[in-house]
């Protein structure tokens, strides 16, 4: 299994909307702290798409077709929290497919349930999310599925970094990601667009390289 783009042309559309809707910032000369403590040129909050009708019903549509035309035999869409949850749900809508999502943590009351909505063993699910560094969390939502006895057909996404590491996590997790548009066309739209320099794009390279020590 692997990851890999849906449609390439679609892919610099995506960027570009993005970045047009400030989803995902470029600073390159003043760069961002994630949660991790890596410093970043790029910071992506692609739930600020949602509050621009044009580029969520563009969105929506594309991960509609990206599951169609990958995961045909999906029954049940299942979103990641949190971001992925409006998105999932959207997707679900467009297909007419029944939704759930999957905490980052059991609720800590009640049922404590890690995934919220119905899911029966042996249903295929196709998981939606938003943005996939690492593809950790999104990977432990996967599990929680699996152990609930559903069938993980594969993930699709927004975005994602393209990082190695991602590669491999995929890989043995056994599943398939397929995004709508990653690092490489985000960078050449930028530089298209003159939101970045050329001057930066060795920098903006080096970083998907080596992301844990870029800037230090």
């Amino acid at each position: 299994m692997s990851v890999s783009l849906f449609n390439s042309k679609n892919a610099a559309i995506v960027a570009s909307k993005l970045l047009s809707v400030g989803a995902i910032q470029l600073r390159p000369d003043q760069p961002f702290t994630w949660a991790s403590g890596w410093k970043s040129p790029i910071y992506c909050d692609n739930r600020l798409s949602l509050s621009f009708p044009e580029v969520r019903t563009y969105i929506k549509q594309l991960l509609a077709g990206c599951i169609q035309d990958s995961f045909p035999s999906a029954e049940v869409i299942s979103g990641v929290a949190t971001a992925g949850i409006p998105q999932g749900s959207l997707v679900a809508d467009v297909l007419g497919l029944p939704f759930t999502y999957v905490r980052s943590k059991a609720k800590g009351h009640g049922m404590e349930n890690m995934i919220e909505g119905k899911i029966e063993a042996g249903q295929k699910v196709v998981v939606v999310e938003d943005l996939v560094s690492t593809g950790g969390s999104s990977l432990k939502a996967v599990e929680s599925l699996r152990a609930a006895g559903a069938e993980a057909l594969g993930m699709v996404a927004i975005f994602t970094y393209g990082f190695q590491v991602s590669e491999e996590n995929f890989s043995k997790a056994n599943l398939q990601l397929v995004a709508l548009s990653d690092y490489d066309h985000l960078i050449d739209e930028a530089l298209r667009q003159g939101v970045v320099a050329e001057a930066h794009k060795e920098a903006l390279a080096a970083w998907r390289q080596d992301p844990a020590h870029w800037g230090k």
